[in-house]
């Protein structure tokens, strides 16, 4: 269960992360609000998950799903630029988050 939590606590950090960039500086209410109740959510089912889960584990799988949950968005919202680099350096990230998965 615990693996569950951590990584619907990913999925919120792309959520929360996604909300942030629609605030526009925190000037909109709605996306900040988002925002906030997403960050809420996200730390708190990383720390149900970091009960069993190892802290390194955690908080690796947990910004990694983030991090490239985000680039993704980034690239279909908002036309953030698809170059080979980015896309090796999400793909890293994604075999660092497989292989710590497997290490566990």
């Amino acid at each position: 269960m615990a693996w569950f939590y951590l990584v619907l606590a990913g999925l919120l950090e792309i959520v929360w992360a996604t909300a942030m960039k629609q605030s526009h500086g925190f000037t909109r209410v709605l996306p900040t609000a988002v925002m906030a109740v997403g960050m809420v959510a996200s730390f708190w089912l990383l720390a149900v998950a970091m009960r069993t889960l190892p802290l390194g584990t955690s908080y690796t799988v947990w910004v990694g799903i983030g991090a490239v949950g985000a680039f993704v968005i980034g690239i279909v919202l908002f036309g953030d630029p698809v170059t080979p680099a980015r896309l090796l350096a999400a793909g890293l990230i994604v075999a660092g988050i497989v292989t710590m998965k497997l290490a566990s």
